[in-house]
């Protein structure tokens, strides 16, 4: 009896850990602004089975904007190719995010652009400093991360979305 009350409480041990791994890749539930003032829940960031490119950025970060405009040269024939969706986080707060919408339309970025003021979704994904990118799988799992840009860091992310595709592990 004492045998199966052990591999029992192992079972459920492993079990939880297995719970907590997989709610620890998806997507915290916060409440963020759109460009047009409306509530957006991040449980509704989807792509219909395809990856998701997430980008947390701000107006007076250099490199989030060079990454971008880097990511924004190649977003077309992105979406031809794999269907992938990116969603750009701006993270600057109530005196700064009045700059984003004329960013957005000066850069031509075709990215859903959504506000995160408070930085609650910030907090919750980790993000120390922007900018932090996320790929999600088709599941929404978040499967691979990068802070910082370098030039020619877009090709990464293209690359890990390519291996997704395939059903290809993804190494961080």
């Amino acid at each position: 009896m004492k045998k199966i009350i052990l591999i029992l409480t192992a079972i459920a041990c492993f079990a939880n850990v297995l719970s907590a791994q997989e709610s620890k890749n998806q997507l915290p539930t916060v409440t963020l602004k759109t460009m047009d003032g409306k509530n957006f829940n991040t449980n509704e960031i989807q792509n219909d089975g395809k990856p998701i490119i997430i980008c947390f950025w701000a107006t007076w970060c250099k490199p989030c904007v060079k990454e971008l405009n880097a990511m924004n040269e190649y977003y077309a024939d992105w979406k031809e190719e794999t269907g992938v969706k990116v969603v750009a986080i701006s993270l600057d707060d109530s005196r700064s995010s009045g700059r984003v919408q004329p960013v957005v339309n000066a850069q031509g970025w075709e990215y859903d652009i959504l506000l995160d003021q408070n930085g609650d979704f910030k907090r919750a994904m980790n993000v120390a400093n922007p900018p932090h990118t996320f790929i999600l799988d088709g599941t929404g799992k978040v499967v691979w991360q990068h802070s910082s840009y370098a030039d020619g860091g877009e090709q990464e992310y293209i690359k890990v979305v390519r291996q997704i595709l395939k059903g290809e592990p993804i190494e961080e």
